[in-house]
């Protein structure tokens, strides 16, 4: 198969305006897909499709997709560049059309940017379903020419991250335990010779006095593993790491606080920020970036037991701080308490973590945007840079001293893990309780719960765990490992 593009016409004359890949294989078959597009009604609209047979013994079938504007660069109003949003939507579309016909191999048409194509193919057609007998057919998609196979290849190698955070997230939280989390990053991580994996043990994590940590970890029967990751690209192995911290709940039910069951089996996905964050540090080994990175995921489930925390108890997290749990539903900042302390040891040049932390991030921004939490203008402003180009965006949201207060007048400890108004700024008073347990100067948290999951807002990923923001983390470390001053 071959996916093509075509831009929308600037003129009312309506004639098709091909990529230079579609001109060339117009003029292949001596000028009959223009005619035959013509032929077929009213211009493609953006996304839309038409599909021709018999045009060329090579390729049987051929799928001509709307690629918008021609000169859709970046749009400030929707803060990403349009262009290849466009682009990834097109390919996704055209690509499954080919997977419906059942065809093994399909040709894409860079389509003036080959990395956003690759992105939409291998996006496009990803789907989870390991456990089912009957699967979709495998499609393999290629560079349609070879102008701009490198950029393919990063192109590729992007969604393949993405597609690997999608796949631990999708997975039943029976196939994908703690151990067996950091057993499928250790093995992706294994054929790299600068990457160290340490698979921690409860032994560990008790002798480092994570006492937030364990105190989530205890109510379950699966045992707790600290994943931690280092990846040595940067030029000298002692320069200054950026660290990454992802929440690696493997399963959420709420512990003593038992969420409605309505749902709950998406609490499989509560090790989203684990699975992103550790999914980037896997793309950026394939990248070979030249940066040091280091990744950390506290990795639990929370459930209800004998053993579990209940409301109203105090834990003391590794920095000494004591915690008042006054709702165990709010347990993901307990792991990442200790897992930032922890953080510290590294003299990192950023702290990133991530994690779907509160409910309250999806009622603020819904699907459109990861909320990011920072205390570095620098910092915000390379993530913001680099989500414009993945279209997997950011928005940046209030670290008010308002909000610290409603978590640090707390009556037994320290610490409440809930803002004392309840339900009011949430998102805010969650990222508030986790500032109380950092101390470096460039630090961001990103609630990524409102882009856990797709139905239809992104169109070039299917229906499931969508693995966002794994593009903005691993082009934001490109861009830092440009980047010549802390």
């Amino acid at each position: 198969g071959l996916v093509l593009g075509v831009y929308s016409s600037e003129k009312d004359d309506g004639a098709a305006q091909f990529t230079s890949a579609g001109d060339a294989f117009d003029k292949l078959v001596s000028g009959k897909l223009r005619a035959l597009l013509s032929l077929c009604g009213p211009p493609l609209k953006k996304g839309k499709t038409r599909i021709f047979h018999g045009l060329h013994q090579d390729f049987p079938s051929v799928v001509v997709v709307g690629l918008g504007k021609k000169n859709a660069g970046i749009n400030e109003h929707e803060n990403w560049n349009e262009g290849k949003e466009n682009i990834r939507t097109a390919v996704a579309v055209g690509c499954r059309q080919i997977q419906d016909l059942e065809i093994p191999c399909v040709e894409v048409d860079p389509c003036g940017d080959a990395q956003a194509a690759a992105e939409g193919a291998v996006l496009g057609l990803h789907e989870y379903n390991e456990l089912k007998q009957k699967k979709k057919p495998v499609v393999t998609p290629q560079l349609h020419g070879s102008a701009e196979s490198e950029a393919w290849q990063k192109g590729v190698i992007y969604a393949e991250g993405q597609n690997l955070a999608r796949y631990l997230m999708e997975a039943p939280a029976n196939y994908i335990t703690p151990i067996k989390f950091a057993e499928h990053i250790e093995q992706k991580l294994r054929s790299f010779s600068n990457v160290k994996v340490h698979i921690r043990p409860e032994s560990w994590i008790t002798t480092q006095e994570m006492g937030a940590f364990l105190s989530v970890a205890k109510g379950s029967a699966e045992p707790p593993i600290f994943l931690e990751i280092h990846y040595l690209g940067g030029a000298n192995k002692n320069d200054s790491p950026l660290v990454f911290v992802g929440k690696g709940v493997t399963f959420d039910s709420g512990g003593i606080s038992l969420k409605p069951s309505s749902g709950m089996d998406a609490m499989r996905a509560d090790m989203g920020g684990a699975a992103t964050v550790c999914s980037a540090i896997v793309t950026a080994a394939a990248l070979n970036l030249p940066l040091n990175i280091i990744g950390l995921a506290p990795l639990c489930e929370n459930m209800p037991s004998g053993k579990a925390n209940k409301p109203g108890d105090v834990v003391r997290a590794k920095n000494g701080k004591t915690i008042q749990v006054d709702n165990t539903d709010a347990e993901g900042r307990l792991l990442l308490a200790d897992a930032l302390c922890y953080a510290h040891n590294f003299n990192a040049r950023a702290v990133v973590n991530a994690a779907t932390l509160t409910g309250a991030m999806d009622v603020a921004l819904g699907s459109a945007a990861t909320g990011v939490f920072t205390n570095s203008s620098w910092l915000w402003t390379h993530l913001y840079e680099a989500s414009i180009l993945t279209g997997d965006r950011v928005w940046r949201m209030p670290l008010f001293e308002h909000y610290t207060k409603q978590v640090t007048d707390c009556p037994l400890a320290d610490v409440s893990n809930i803002g004392k108004y309840s339900r009011a700024g949430g998102a805010c008073t969650a990222a508030a309780f986790l500032k109380e347990f950092v101390t470096a100067s460039h630090w961001a948290h990103l609630d990524i719960a409102g882009v856990m999951s797709n139905k239809d807002e992104v169109p070039y990923l299917r229906k499931g765990m969508a693995g966002r923001p794994t593009r903005t983390l691993v082009e934001f470390a490109a861009r830092l490992s440009q980047d010549s001053h802390n």
